[in-house]
């Protein structure tokens, strides 16, 4: 799935507006979006992502490759340990990304 220059552009703002500590994909395959019903800010963690999210973590380069193969959309987020957890991101089965972030270290992914 594609993102809008719009999409993009709101992205790029929140990340400038954040700083360093932002937890963003570096190439998502995924759009952003939070779960039918609910707000970015109102997200609830559901408990640790189930087994058919595959998590490729290299904690020396603080990078997560994730891909949803579950057979059905999953929404899920990176939370970091003492640093900024990442966004709820919507990805449909095959699809996956790599995250990145430059505080704190990897500590688990979440159903949101």
């Amino acid at each position: 799935m594609s993102s809008t220059p719009r999409k993009r552009l709101a992205v790029a703002t929140a990340a400038v507006a954040l700083g360093g500590g932002l937890v963003l994909p570096a190439t998502a395959t995924a759009a952003p979006a939070a779960p039918a019903g609910r707000s970015a800010a109102g997200v609830r963690v559901q408990g640790t992502a189930p087994a058919c999210v595959t998590r490729d973590v290299i904690k020396q380069k603080k990078q997560v490759t994730v891909r949803n193969n579950c057979g059905k959309t999953m929404h899920v987020k990176l939370v970091i340990n003492n640093g900024p957890d990442g966004a709820c991101w919507t990805y449909q089965h095959g699809e996956g990304s790599v995250w990145t972030w430059k505080v704190g270290s990897y500590g688990k992914i979440v159903t949101c």
